[in-house]
């Protein structure tokens, strides 16, 4: 019974992941700022998970890992900005593929990086996610997109590469649990993106409308805090094949909702491509 109570909390977990492009639309301040506030609400509310446990965060797994909880943290600010500024400037369908390009990025970065064996699987699933790349970008179907939509594919990109040097750096901490790594980075993300708001953007939270602060409080309550203990709570206790099974309800329900939902146009070509991405990225996985 416990081991489907697991796979439930995961279930709930990316399925809420998967629809954060739909809220994020409908939210009129800028990138930096959404994730100010979703960096600032995740970590009061581990805070306070640990509080009910009563766990207190271990302060020597810390500062054995500091640097890299530091420069891991200031990344993850950056990959939600990206990924947000992705969603203005592009449809929610390609910049969440695009932001999944990000194990392919780590199917090809693992062999310099932590010594692993690029094996010819892994290299045809990175050609292949290449090729649903390509797709996706709708360069096939239409030439080249105008260049807001170019900007957008671009940053998705970018926010991928700091999700996998994000993923390298926690592969290399040690002996420090998940919810105090997370606490600690989200914290760091917080610290840099407030002077980055103040100094590079404007925000003008007199336009915001009662429904656009409910929304900035959902993302930053139910898809960062709930969401992550979560997905912490379940994938210590379930296999690797199964985490990363669940991990593409995300991207495949975003693909699903910006065209249901947002009413934005997915070619038969950039559904092929769409497939391309999430299979290689899937196989290369396991």
């Amino acid at each position: 019974m416990k081991i489907y109570k697991h796979r439930l909390a995961l279930i709930v977990a990316m399925t809420i992941f998967g629809t954060i492009g739909i809220f994020r639309r409908y939210i009129p301040l800028p990138s930096g700022a959404v994730a100010l506030v979703r960096a600032v609400v995740g970590a009061l509310l581990l805070l306070a998970f640990l509080l009910v446990k009563r766990q207190k965060p271990s302060a020597r797994a810390i500062r054995r890992n500091l640097l890299l909880l530091l420069v891991s943290g200031i990344f993850l600010g950056f990959n939600w900005v990206l990924l947000f500024e992705a969603y203005k400037y592009t449809s929610v369908a390609v910049a969440t593929l695009s932001y999944y390009m990000a194990p392919i990025l780590l199917i090809l970065a693992a062999p310099l990086l932590l010594g692993e064996k690029l094996t010819l699987k892994k290299g045809i699933c990175a050609a292949v996610a290449l090729l649903g790349m390509v797709l996706v970008s709708g360069v096939l179907d239409t030439g080249v997109r105008s260049a807001a939509e170019l900007r957008g594919i671009a940053m998705g990109l970018f926010a991928a590469v700091l999700y996998a040097a994000i993923v390298l750096m926690n592969k290399k901490m040690t002996q420090i649990d998940a919810v105090d790594k997370t606490v600690v980075q989200f914290a760091v993300s917080a610290l840099v993106l407030l002077p980055y708001v103040l100094l590079a953007e404007e925000v003008t939270l007199a336009a915001l409308a009662p429904v656009s602060v409910l929304l900035l409080l959902v993302i930053g309550i139910v898809h960062t805090g709930v969401a992550y203990l979560l997905y912490f709570g379940a994938v210590g206790k379930l296999r690797a094949g199964t985490v990363a099974l669940f991990s593409y309800i995300d991207p495949v329900l975003a693909v699903l909702l910006s065209a249901l939902v947002l009413k934005e146009p997915m070619t038969l070509l950039c559904g092929v491509g769409a497939c391309l991405v999430l299979g290689a990225a899937y196989v290369g996985e396991k």
